[in-house]
């Protein structure tokens, strides 16, 4: 028996359609977990089985978060971390994430969920590339089912320890035959190639300074023998450039693109650092870009050519990153930065909010290499979210309220619909108790603080 859910009396419904129509008093009928109708409350069906009356709210495609580093939540602002630049940054936090275990895997991952759906997001990426102890992704797979999340999980991997000239110490890197056995595994096992599939695997060495160009050439394989995608970080500050010609000899987009790493099937995080010739590089090939603008300010990596990649062609969507790197989650709240960053660098016409909001909708979907959600409209998956503009912070912003979403202070959704399933409703979570997620993940941060000191 099939199950229909009514959204209707938007204050403006933002569809990001091929039109990229914002409709009025808008309104979205669903059946089970995909969009059937869009338009107008009037001229929509009057009853579901479910009704959300969105009067007074701006109704907006589910956010897509495309990188992310969830057990790093465990770890926010640890003492030694919270100055230098990458390089530094991960010398200081490896010792700690050595003592990770599955069980913090999984409740780090409860706990950054929920942060990202309170902010709006229903579509998430994670790199997860460190697996000391009893870590496995299936602690993340399990976390992302129970609070229902769409989840694109990454099974990342480092390789090169600093005996054989990687970052990482040998503590804290696997065997390459280990990685890709346990990669085909996870392939194999949670993989979903469906549309409107909520779980699907991505195939996720670190970096190039933490893997060998071996492991990047046979991870590319056997993601592109099943049919999944690729990601890891790439140019991501000077020093990163810098590690890349001194070991390869190549600019880092070179370097990708000798082991294959280029193709609609491809994202890389950050690209700060990325040339001209890395760029029209990756617009030829459709190759993505996840953009971290909190992180790449926090750590001091400098301002990604955002503008000079969308009008190249490249493919961009938004990432919050590592909870250690960021130290916060708030999707709607990256959508800000990122405008607000683009404007820093290359003036107060670079970047406008709606166009920042698609880079976190279409582009997101897009960067993973995705055509049923970013956008509201039938036969889409029914992810949607509703953010209230009745409080202090939208006060004197309603003439235009799809820019102040974006221009004011960051707000958490009043209510999220996740493939088709009310998660949020009146601003609580519906799928976990989190004060006790809460109070588990801080015993556990304790834990591995007291662990690393």
């Amino acid at each position: 028996m099939s199950k229909t859910l009514l959204i209707k009396n938007a204050r403006v419904l933002v569809t990001m359609d091929a039109q990229r129509r914002e409709i009025a008093d808008g309104a979205v009928f669903i059946r089970d977990n995909v969009i059937e109708r869009v338009g107008t409350t009037d001229d929509l069906p009057q009853a579901a089985d479910e009704v959300i009356d969105a009067a007074g709210h701006v109704v907006v495609p589910g956010l897509v978060n495309t990188h992310h580093h969830m057990y790093q939540s465990l770890t926010r602002v640890i003492p030694a971390a919270q100055d230098g630049e990458l390089f530094n940054w991960l010398t200081n936090l490896y010792p700690v994430w050595a003592n990770l275990t599955g069980e913090m895997v999984h409740v780090s991952t409860l706990t950054a969920m929920a942060e990202l759906i309170l902010s709006g997001c229903t579509t998430s990426s994670d790199h997860l590339y460190i697996y000391p102890n009893d870590c496995r992704l299936d602690d993340s797979i399990e976390a992302a089912h129970t609070i229902g999340m769409r989840f694109h999980a990454s099974r990342g991997a480092m390789s090169v320890g600093r005996s054989k000239g990687g970052l990482p110490p040998d503590s804290v890197v696997e065997d390459e035959a280990a990685i890709l056995k346990d990669t085909q595994r996870l392939i194999e096992t949670y993989h979903d190639a469906s549309r409107h599939a909520m779980q699907r695997i991505v195939v996720a060495p670190c970096s190039p300074f933490s893997v060998s160009r071996d492991l990047m050439k046979e991870a590319a394989l056997l993601a592109r023998s099943h049919g999944v995608s690729l990601h890891t970080h790439l140019a991501e500050n000077v020093n990163d450039i810098a590690y890349s010609r001194e070991k390869f000899d190549m600019t880092p987009a070179e370097y990708a693109e000798d082991c294959g790493w280029v193709g609609q099937d491809v994202w890389h995080a950050h690209c700060v650092q990325l040339d001209d010739a890395g760029i029209h590089l990756f617009a030829q090939t459709g190759t993505g870009v996840a953009h971290c603008p909190c992180s790449n300010m926090r750590l001091a990596s400098g301002i990604a050519p955002v503008r000079k990649m969308v009008d190249a062609g490249v493919p961009v969507g938004l990432g919050v990153d590592g909870s250690a790197s960021n130290d916060g989650a708030h999707m709607l709240g990256e959508v800000r930065q990122a405008m607000l960053l683009q404007r820093v660098g290359f003036g107060p016409d670079a970047m406008t909010a709606r166009q920042a909001l698609e880079l976190a909708t279409l582009g997101g979907a897009k960067v993973l290499n995705r055509d049923d959600i970013g956008s509201i409209a039938p036969g889409m998956a029914a992810d949607i979210v509703m953010f209230k503009l009745d409080g202090a912070g939208f006060a004197g912003a309603l003439h235009d309220p799809v820019a102040a979403l974006v221009f004011c202070t960051p707000a958490n959704v009043n209510h999220s619909v996740i493939n088709g399933k009310v998660v949020v409703k009146d601003g609580v979570l519906r799928t976990v108790d989190l004060p006790v997620v809460l109070e588990r993940h801080n015993r556990l941060a304790r834990e591995l603080a007291l662990k690393a000191a």
